[in-house]
């Protein structure tokens, strides 16, 4: 088993309860988000693949800076049948989801490149990250690569050096995150917080003009 990761220490956690964190209620969040009331929201960010999976939790307090929480990747040897590489990744995000408690789960979708192969394999990977999402009662939202360039570094066709630095920049780190795989997962969470404070000032414009 490898896991390799950073964790900032004593950093305070929102109060929620294990209702509010019910899609339901998430649904909640988002509204009053989108209607001018900004309240704080920790999101796991997930980067999935079948060698190594990147996961990032970041939060956004009532300001709406961003703060990262902890990130890392796990990883299995290739070798290593596909079964069970898949369910050490989902009872390990599970973990994770449960020592952290995010409101929701980004996941970045797999790119249809020519490689059709390692695109239907990442794609059971990100399956995974579904339903380990789905198994705590979390929200899963998918965004594609050019999303998640476009919303992070304004620029839909940046190298991932360029994103892997605005990702640093953006969260206040020192050093770029290592591994890749854990700044793509990072990146995924920003893009997710920012599509949601984005839909909630159009939201709000489109209300003053009703």
């Amino acid at each position: 088993m490898a896991i390799w990761g950073r964790k900032v220490a004593s950093l305070p956690c929102p109060d929620f309860s294990p209702k509010m964190i019910r899609p339901p209620k998430y649904a909640r969040i988002v509204s009053l988000m989108f209607f001018g009331y900004s309240i704080a929201m920790k999101i796991l960010g997930i980067d999935p693949g079948t060698v190594s999976m990147g996961y990032g939790i970041v939060l956004s307090d009532a300001s709406d800076d961003i703060t990262m929480i902890c990130y890392g990747a796990l990883r299995r040897p290739a070798s290593s049948p596909i079964g069970e590489r898949l369910y050490f990744y989902y009872r390990e995000l599970l973990k994770i989801i449960s020592t952290n408690r995010p409101e929701a789960v980004a996941i970045e979708r797999p790119f249809l490149a020519k490689n059709v192969r390692a695109a239907l394999a990442i794609g059971r990977a990100q399956a995974v990250a579904i339903l380990a999402a789905a198994g705590a009662n979390l929200p899963s939202f998918e965004y594609t690569p050019a999303q998640i360039k476009q919303t992070v570094t304004d620029y839909g066709a940046s190298s991932k050096e360029q994103i892997q630095e605005m990702v640093k920049l953006q969260l206040g780190l020192d050093t770029v995150p290592q591994p890749s795989d854990a700044a793509d997962a990072l990146a995924c969470a920003i893009c997710h917080l920012r599509m949601v404070r984005l839909g909630g000032i159009i939201a709000s414009a489109e209300e003053d003009e009703s």
